[in-house]
């Protein structure tokens, strides 16, 4: 053998055992809630975290009655009415500049891991978005939701559950999918739902 290809040999060797001991770079993606390029390992771990917002049972005086739920949009927050004063506490994520609203409506249906049809002004807004997605754990409207009266808003569960304290959404009110599953099982068809500023 050549000295020309044992050193080239040995230079491969030592090139590929650098490669094999030496960490992968970590990928990069786009957070469209950040607006930026980000460490996959960083977002995967923010989405395992959840919500940093616990639910609570809190004091909550008003004239409300139980099974009420009342959106606190500018504290990030969901109550839900209960006896003797009380409201059980959500954090929530809202709608963003020019997409918050207020207003009193009932709940009009409620669904298990609904699909999603996104209204034509988001399509509009967002060309890339399916016709229709089924629901399922990576459908935006996570596992539970509750349409709110005739308006295209709803609470709803998320897949990306560390936009909860945020202001993000098209309108819509986002909890956690846990939360979410928690106050489904809580709320039934007609209860009142009051939106604030």
């Amino acid at each position: 053998m050549s000295i020309t290809r044992i050193a080239l040999a040995a230079a491969l060797s030592a090139i590929l055992s650098v490669s094999l001991v030496a960490p992968a770079a970590a990928a990069r993606v786009y957070n469209p809630d950040s607006n930026l390029w980000e460490e996959s390992t960083t977002v995967a771990a923010r989405s395992k975290r959840g919500s940093a917002i616990a639910k609570a049972i809190v004091d909550y005086e008003t004239t409300l009655k139980p099974g009420t739920i009342v959106v606190e949009t500018s504290e990030r927050r969901l109550y839900l009415v209960m006896e003797d004063g009380k409201a059980l506490r959500y954090g929530i994520g809202v709608g963003r500049d020019g997409f918050r609203w207020q207003g009193q409506h009932k709940i009009t249906r409620v669904a298990e891991w609904p699909g999603w049809t996104p209204p034509p002004a988001m399509r509009k807004r967002v060309p890339d978005l399916p016709a229709y997605m089924p629901g399922g754990p990576d459908n935006p409207l996570g596992a539970r939701a509750l349409y709110i009266g005739s308006t295209l808003y709803r609470i709803h569960g998320t897949s990306e559950p560390w936009t909860i304290g945020q202001a993000v959404s098209s309108g819509c009110i986002r909890l956690t999918n846990e939360d979410v599953t928690d106050l489904y099982e809580r709320v039934k068809v007609g209860a009142l739902v009051v939106v604030r500023q």
